[in-house]
């Protein structure tokens, strides 16, 4: 929407929280970030979503001990300087903007965990991201990739993947290698057959919605599934896995009850004490 259209709604909010927690409202006019906001170096969350932003000040380099960062919904055409000369930030909220792309600057931002960056416009995986060693979650959906790069698995502690709204035409092969990736959302791809996936160890739950496929990838039995297919697939799951489940009970249990053999009578027993007790030589 252009700027007549924001305009009419007035002022909006940003929110701020220091070091004791307490929550404080400001109001952002004209695109502009209110500047009282630069003085409280202490700040460790700064919520400025929604606000009609094109560009941040520089002034926002000098928190320095911000944690959480959202500039959501803006009109961000580049991600500003100054959000890489964050050494503390955690948790960075990119969605919705204007970005075809990350600085190689963007890789400073080693103490990284959650990356939200949806909504854009990005057409090549951000290569800055390969250098994130802490980063857990990772949220790419509504983008324009096609493909990943092969130094994925270097992000070794990526623990949620959300690709959904892209253009994958098949699996991306180097998520095969992802072997710590718990969460992986593919929805509303082009992907018309998934590879054999029980081989992630660690993955528990695959979205798969809106793909062309003719049937629920095959995954371990510990991965929840979403898509076409997928309630009817975990349901006969689940009876086959109650049924082992049964006949196990069943074999311990006819085991527990098998009667004990007539050959071996109370002298067998009695003799296994005596040689248990015997002459010092034999013990």
């Amino acid at each position: 929407m252009g700027s007549g259209g924001s305009s009419g709604r007035g002022a909006r909010l940003a929110a701020a929280e220091g070091p004791d927690g307490v929550e404080q409202r400001l109001e952002v006019r004209g695109r502009q970030v209110p500047t009282e906001l630069w003085a409280q170096q202490g700040l460790r969350k700064l919520y400025l979503s929604d606000a009609g932003l094109r560009e941040v000040p520089d002034e926002l380099a000098e928190l320095q001990h911000l944690r959480t960062l959202a500039l959501d919904g803006n009109e961000l055409m580049e991600v500003p300087e100054a959000v890489c000369d964050l050494p503390h930030l955690a948790h960075l909220y990119l969605g919705r903007n204007g970005l075809q792309g990350l600085p190689p600057s963007f890789a400073q931002l080693q103490s990284l965990r959650c990356l939200w960056i949806e909504g854009n416009f990005l057409a090549h995986f951000p290569r800055a991201l390969l250098q994130l060693p802490e980063l857990r979650s990772l949220q790419l959906g509504d983008n324009r990739l096609c493909r990943l790069p092969t130094a994925l698995p270097r992000m070794a502690g990526l623990r949620g993947l959300w690709l959904y709204g892209n253009r994958f035409q098949e699996f991306p092969p180097v998520l095969l290698r992802m072997e710590h990736i718990r969460v992986l959302d593919l929805d509303r791809n082009r992907i018309a057959a998934f590879p054999d996936l029980s081989g992630l160890a660690a993955l528990r739950l695959l979205s798969y919605d809106h793909n062309p496929v003719r049937q629920p990838p095959c995954v371990a039995d510990e991965v929840q599934l979403v898509g076409d297919g997928a309630q009817e697939y975990m349901e006969a799951r689940q009876e086959r896995l109650q049924s082992l489940q049964r006949q196990e009970e069943e074999e311990e249990e006819s085991a527990e009850a098998a009667p004990v053999s007539l050959e071996a009578g109370p002298e067998d027993g009695e003799g296994e004490s005596v040689a248990l007790t015997g002459s010092p030589e034999e013990t």
